[in-house]
Formats: structure tokens, sequence, C-alpha cells
């Protein structure tokens, strides 16, 4: 006997919900009927989940993994094997615990019959709403290999663009972490000791080692202060950032950054015209891509755009006209979409244009490293000057002080 969760309406329309056992799927839904409901939705219940399964479930699925797992289920997909033995195949070689989990019940959804498009749909934070709909494109055109090989492509595409848009972020990151842990060991074992001394030598120190010390002793004093103050105000962004204002006012912050703004932008206008000619060449409508776009993207003023656009198109502008009315989409972005309109090839125009701005976000990468190596270097380095000057200034200048 199995353990089934169900959705179901009565003939007046109330919805009713509940978990029933027994030993297929057909039986649930007989039993329903009986009862005088309307199945809307039954799936099974894995019953046999232990800590350790729980646990595997909150691991990330990369993109990287995604686009392996399309191009494993082509490639099979072209040589004849069924979509049902396929997904079992690479679920036994995959070493993603949680990523094996999510295959077996796709595995077992396929089993009793279900779409391949239904039966991604339980885990939307896997298969995206992107997928889903380029794989209803492939079952109802019957090109599922086509449609797997624009979704490994995708996110091939999407992973290579995460990884350039980190690596510009982590150098700074990097470099000022490193400054709060060389101030935070500055404060802690080196002033501690030279103050001893100082106050041993006694006598008038100079400005800037004065100024250290009161640094220093107001830091000691109020650290419990500064802790809960420090805890405090992360508590309080954290929780900003989940309401509307919050979400807005750092969507707009992130992408007025200088420089980081800037890859932030070309990245997503990469994405934007990469997501969006893939979709498209799979039959999806112009109307849901947007949607679908502004729905995967967690910037708001981002995902607004997108919206707008849609909105336009629905009132009767073209796609064009649409995004010259939101001012985040670039000129030369909506010039290009123009012509694609006119010329009828819009989708293989994007792919083009996602490829200039993936270039321009190397180019901004580039700039952004070059601009703050020096920029971070001067500042630890002035640091460390500034740590030095205000120690070793008075004991080179002992014999004034003990005047």
């Amino acid at each position: 006997m199995e353990k089934f969760e169900y959705v179901a309406r009565d003939l007046s329309g109330e919805q009713h919900s509940g978990f029933s056992q027994a030993g297929t799927k057909d039986d649930v839904l007989v039993g329903l009927r009986k009862q005088g409901l309307i199945p809307v939705d039954v799936r099974m219940v894995n019953t046999a989940k232990s800590k350790n399964s729980m646990m595997v479930k909150r691991k990330k699925i990369k993109s990287i993994e995604l686009a392996s797992f399309c191009w494993q289920l082509q490639a099979m997909l072209e040589g004849g094997i069924s979509i049902t033995s396929a997904i079992e195949t690479i679920r036994e070689d995959c070493e993603n615990r949680y990523f094996q989990y999510i295959l077996e019940r796709v595995g077992k959804n396929l089993e009793e019959g279900e779409p391949l498009s239904s039966s991604v749909k339980p885990f939307p934070k896997v298969f995206n709403r992107m997928f889903c709909s380029m794989i209803l494109a492939g079952e109802t055109g019957g090109a599922m290999p086509a449609a797997f090989e624009r979704l490994a492509e995708y996110y091939d595409g999407k992973d290579k663009l995460a990884r350039k848009v980190k690596g510009a972020i982590a150098y700074p990151v990097f470099v000022v972490g490193f400054v709060i842990l060389l101030i935070v060991f500055i404060m802690s074992f080196i002033i501690p000791r030279f103050k001893s001394l100082f106050d041993d030598i006694g006598g008038e120190l100079p400005l800037i080692t004065r100024v250290m010390m009161f640094g220093y002793d107001t830091f000691v004093t109020y650290l419990p202060y500064i802790f809960l103050g420090f805890c405090a105000g992360i508590a309080g962004l954290v929780f900003y950032s989940k309401t509307d204002k919050g979400r807005d006012f750092f969507s707009k912050f992130v992408l007025k950054i200088p420089l980081i703004g800037n890859v932030l932008s070309q990245a997503s206008m990469a994405m934007f015209c990469k997501t969006f000619s893939t979709l498209l060449s799979a039959g999806v409508s112009v109307l849901d891509t947007l949607e679908i776009i502004a729905s995967m993207n967690g910037n708001t003023v981002i995902s607004s755009a997108f919206l707008q656009t849609r909105e336009a198109i629905v009132s009767g502008s073209s796609i064009s006209i649409g995004m010259n009315k939101s001012p985040f989409f670039p000129k030369m972005l909506t010039k290009m979409v123009e012509i694609g309109e006119e010329s009828g090839s819009l989708p293989p125009i994007l792919e083009k244009t996602s490829s200039y701005y993936e270039r321009k976000v190397d180019s901004t990468i580039a700039t952004v490293t070059t601009v703050l190596e020096p920029f971070l270097i001067v500042v630890v380095g002035g640091i460390v000057l500034g740590v030095v000057l205000a120690l070793y200034l008075p004991i080179f200048s002992l014999s004034d002080i003990k005047q």
C-alpha cells in the first residue's frame, strides 16, 4: 500500500485535500469519484524519508548539472531510448543525491503515465517555468531532442555568465574581508602591547598615535554595544529586504553601484536575450516568454521592466516599442529587437545580441579589475602605513617624549 496526497473539488466547487492509502493512483481516483469528488491532483507521498534525505533535499542543483542532464537526455532520445529509461540511467550515474531523489520522483510520475512537462512541475526550484514551457513545446511539436539541446545550451551559457559575474565581485569582497581581518588583528594583538609601552613611557604622544589610541579605547569600551548594533543592523536589513519596499530599494541600489552595477545590468541583458531567443525558438509565445523571464529575475527593477513591456504588447504595441517605454533597456538592444521583428528573424538576432552583451561583460569585468586592484592596494597600504606611523613615531621620538 502506498500513501497518496490528493486535491479534489465537490460538485459545488469547494476544494478538499488530504491523504489516502491505496495500491495505485487509479485506486485513489476511483475512491474519490465514489465520494462524489472530482480529482484535481493526486500524487504519491514518499514516506521513507530519512533524516539524511531531508538534509540532501536542501542541496542546490547547479546550472552546469542541469546542462549536463539536458545534453545526456538529448543524446539518449536521439539514440531511440525512451524518456523513462533515459532518466533512470542518468539518475543512477548522478553524483548529486538530491538530484537523484528528484529524478526518481520524476521517473515515478512518468511510469504513472504523466508527460514529462507535468512530471517535473512539482519541483519548480529545480525545473523552473522556462524548463517546463520548453518541454511542453517540445512535446507538442514532437521535437524533444531539440528542446533539450536548446536547454543545455541555455544552462551552459547561464553557468559561464554567472561565474564571470561572481569572479568580478569576488575580488573586491576578498580584499574588503582581508582589510577587516587586518584591522581586527591589529586591534586584538598589536595595539594592546604598544599601549602598555606608551603608558610606561608617558609624555605627549604624536597626534596620529593619540587618535589611534582613542579609537582603540572607544572600540574596546563599547565592543558589546558595537557587536549588538552590528547584529541588529544585519537583522534589520535582512528583514527590510524581504518587504516590497526593501526589495525595490536593494534592487535599485545594486544597479547603481559603480562598475559592479554595469556588470549586473549587462549580464541581465545577456540572459534576457538568450532566454528570449531560446523560448521563441521553441514556439513559446512572446507574452508567456516575457512573463517567464520576469518571474526568473530576482531584481524587481529588471522584472518590472519585462512586465511593463508585456503590458505594452497586450495594449497593441510591438516588442521594440514596448521596450522603448522602459528606461532600463539600452537603445542598442531595442534597435536590434526592432530589426528582428521587421525581418522575421528575432531569435537568431537575439542570440547574436546575447553574445555581444557577454563580450561587454568580459570587457567591464576587465575594467573593474584594472580599476579596483590599484585602488584596493592603496587602501590596504594606507592602513598599514597609518598603523606603522602611529605605533613607531613615539619610539622614534622617545627622547622628546621623556622631556
